[in-house]
């Protein structure tokens, strides 16, 4: 399908000179072995004003170098690219209501419980991450099939009353996912197909890459706890394998030339997918739980934030446990992709950490000289 909107235009040709600092950070960052590839895109004002990839697949020194057209397994990206623009979709269309409870859509996650506050959770909560509940659990542990695994996500318990405080959760997404694919009556991989990753011309970006394309994607983890082989083109985290490799909390691999093409919309009003409006309303900062930087899907600079010292406040991002992270500014007009793999060959490696906004900061005062 040809895409409706033209990618942004490139002018790069200078990137080499404009953005030497931010570069050297990842250069140093991947000589520290904080992560073996990264690769770039930077967009401002509708032109991708840099795409460079930087080191190689593994720490090897015979591993495959990495390229601006590079997949990397985008992880909990997945959230706002994928499953926060369905419900963005839908929501324009009429189809889902933000204060509906989520039990109307799940009966499973309140049925057979007695806890009287599940039937308080509504759909704005669980892209707000303030239903209540639990950040991450190891169903994957207990669970062998995807219907076992949601069974488990749908009946842990809440850690808090709904609404009273926000805390990220993959549970709360993995439920929000199942409510939207009910919602559209179709599966979230072929609707983000047909609805978002063709119109805006995302050749590259899949769930479940075929197995022939996996040597050329860079490994996540050697993982010798849960499957016992080093981890390559098939998704990270381990929920979302168990979920088939289609997830709403993760399993989303891309490029940073697809991932611009998608800032870029975003920044151009949502053209042609979605209107302006509703990407506004969806990435302003929530006004409830007290002190929350989430939006709704995305989540906004906090202090300190990872997105450095000099984004904007009308600004949204959102990170990836591999070490991937995509910032937006609409103030500024400007969109940075950062994809790493931090996560091979294990995932105590936290040096993402520091590098990330050292990393935008220098971009920031790049622009600004």
């Amino acid at each position: 399908m040809t895409p409706f909107l033209p990618p942004p235009q490139s002018a790069f040709e200078n990137q080499d000179e404009q953005f030497a600092q931010a570069f050297t950070v990842l250069q140093d960052a991947i000589a520290a072995q904080a992560f073996p590839a990264a690769s770039v895109s930077i967009t401002c004002r509708g032109k991708l004003i840099a795409s460079k990839a930087f080191g190689h697949f593994t720490f090897a020194p015979d591993s495959c170098a990495t390229t601006a057209s590079t997949l990397f397994d985008l992880a909990s990206l997945t959230k706002v690219v994928a499953t926060t623009t369905i419900a963005i979709l839908l929501y324009q269309r009429g189809l889902l209501d933000l204060e509906a409870p989520i039990g109307g859509i799940v009966p499973e996650f309140v049925s057979g419980s007695a806890d009287n506050r599940r039937p308080d959770v509504t759909l704005r909560m669980l892209l707000a991450h303030s239903s209540g509940l639990p950040a991450y659990e190891k169903l994957y542990l207990r669970a062998r099939t995807r219907e076992e695994l949601l069974h488990a996500a749908f009946t842990t318990p809440l850690k808090a009353d709904p609404g009273s405080c926000a805390e990220y959760s993959d549970i709360g997404f993995i439920i929000l996912g199942v409510a939207l694919e009910r919602l559209a009556d179709e599966p979230l991989d072929r609707f983000c197909q047909r609805e978002i990753f063709a119109p805006l011309g995302m050749n590259s970006t899949t769930f479940n890459p075929p197995k022939e394309t996996r040597s050329a994607i860079p490994p996540t983890a050697n993982d010798q706890t849960f499957r016992h082989r080093v981890i390559a083109g098939e998704v990270q985290d381990e929920n979302a394998f168990v979920l088939g490799g289609v997830a709403p909390h993760a399993g989303l691999f891309s490029t940073t030339e697809d991932l611009a093409k998608f800032a870029h919309a975003i920044l151009s009003g949502g053209h042609p997918i979605v209107r302006p409006e509703t990407i506004a309303w969806f990435t302003r900062r929530e006004s409830a739980p007290v002190g929350t930087t989430r939006a709704l899907g995305w989540d906004t600079p906090s202090t300190p934030s990872q997105s450095g010292k000099y984004f904007s406040p009308k600004s949204f991002g959102h990170l990836g446990y591999t070490g991937t992270s995509l910032w937006i500014d609409p103030t500024r007009q400007l969109s940075i992709t950062l994809l790493t793999n931090r996560t091979w060959p294990d995932c105590s490696n936290q040096a993402i950490k520091q590098v990330r906004p050292k990393f935008h900061d220098a971009i920031a005062q790049a622009l600004a000289t």
